[in-house]
């Protein structure tokens, strides 16, 4: 065993099972390792990757490290960690793995810093909390960075906020930006794996529910589109009057979330926004009604008015805690109001993390055969990449598509 700090080493058995089982199901990245396996092109590159230490995460730390690289992997959520798969990575030279399912925050943190002093080359994140403590707290380190990747919407906001006021000390790839990234696994892998949650922490039946999805950018859209064919009512809470029109549009109903929450029996935040559902809301809800959150940080469902206007609280199932409000009414709060995707089930289904993470491990190679060339900014991913990781996927697929003749190509790039 190297220096890992996990709780289980005796699980790596069932972890290697675990990430074999998610290599089968992710052939884009499998096809990838085996394309750069020999040329070793991160041979002596340090790593540092806050993400969430799921079996599809471990295929991408291991096809990276068989690159060549020296990793160190911390979590992105403190409840996210399956503790089979860290057990399974620390077996491996390496890796450095500082991750255990239930961390305190502080523990939490601490992982994080540890990632930072590790004084990587490549930093890979979801959420961006590694980003921003290189960035607030050990700049120097981060001032030698080659480079970094993010993995979400809302670790993207982050660090377009750092570009703006001209803070940000090393070129970052918006992996979440890439089309084979967002569109499939925000939509459908959060749609089907927040649901998943939702039903391994509760076991309701969804079907005639009406469900309130706040939020409806790609992720919101998933999870709309998955409780309707489940045969849920759905309801749609937005800010954005383009977002609420398309809401509409696509056949769900649009109301203020002091509206929904009158009539809503579950509700889902999928924003990155703080205080979605607040006390003034929970007062008005149902009595039993659930509350869930998709999005990356525990702010979206105020787990600090639900605490001031409760009389008691109690853990009722695994991930599920009903709260006694003092009106008499009871809630049911999921995940400790974190992503309930990764607290109560398993994250995304391998098939739609694998275009995720050959995005991540071909832009951490498109970082490297860059160093120097690239300025203090955030870039979206390649779309010569985003069209090879496409195309890959297609053929993983067995599906074959036309391609244009000559003769089209020359009408369409003409103006006659």
């Amino acid at each position: 065993m190297n220096s890992s700090k996990i709780k289980k080493p005796e699980l790596f058995n069932e972890g290697n099972k675990k990430i074999e089982f998610a290599e089968m199901h992710m052939p884009v990245v499998m096809k990838i390792r085996e394309r750069f396996l020999r040329e070793k092109p991160l041979d002596g590159v340090k790593i540092s990757a806050a993400l969430h230490v799921t079996k599809e995460t471990a295929v991408l730390i291991k096809t990276l490290s068989v690159w060549g690289a020296n990793i160190f992997l911390s979590p992105s959520n403190p409840l996210s960690t399956q503790d089979d798969v860290a057990a399974s990575l620390a077996k491996i030279d390496n890796i450095v793995v500082e991750a255990w399912r239930g961390m305190s925050s502080e523990e939490y943190f601490m992982a994080i810093k540890d990632a930072a002093n590790f004084k990587p080359d490549i930093v890979i994140d979801d959420g961006a909390d590694l980003h921003i403590t290189l960035h607030e707290e050990m700049p120097k380190i981060a001032e030698k960075v080659i480079g970094g990747n993010e993995e979400t919407t809302t670790g993207v906001i982050r660090l377009k906020a750092l570009e703006k006021e001209n803070r940000l000390l090393y070129p970052v790839i918006a992996v979440n930006n890439a089309l084979t990234k967002f569109m499939f696994d925000n939509r459908y892998g959060t749609g089907q794996s927040s649901i998943d949650g939702i039903l391994r922490a509760t076991n309701i039946l969804i079907a005639g529910k009406r469900a309130v999805v706040a939020g409806y950018g790609w992720v919101g859209r998933g999870i709309a589109l998955r409780l309707k064919g489940m045969g849920a009512r759905v309801i749609v809470t937005e800010v954005d009057p383009i977002k609420a029109l398309e809401a509409v549009m696509d056949g769900f109903d649009v109301m203020t979330m002091e509206e929904a929450s009158k009539i809503g029996d579950i509700f889902i935040t999928a924003t990155g926004d703080i205080d979605v559902i607040r006390a003034e809301h929970m007062l008005n809800m149902k009595d039993g009604a659930i509350l869930a959150n998709a999005g990356h940080f525990n702010v979206e469902v105020s787990v600090k008015d639900l605490e001031k206007i409760s009389d008691s609280k109690e853990e009722i199932r695994e991930n599920t805690v009903k709260y006694t409000l003092r009106n008499g009414k009871h809630l049911f709060l999921l995940g400790e109001g974190r992503l309930v995707n990764l607290v109560a089930a398993e994250g995304h289904p391998s098939e739609v993390m694998d275009m995720s993470f050959a995005n991540q491990a071909l832009s951490v190679l498109y970082l490297i055969n860059n160093k120097g060339k690239l300025e203090k900014k955030v870039y979206n991913v390649p779309s010569d990449q985003d069209q090879y990781v496409a195309k890959l996927k297609l053929e993983t697929m067995g599906i074959k598509i036309d391609e244009l003749t000559p003769e089209q190509v020359k009408y369409l790039e003409s103006y006659k």
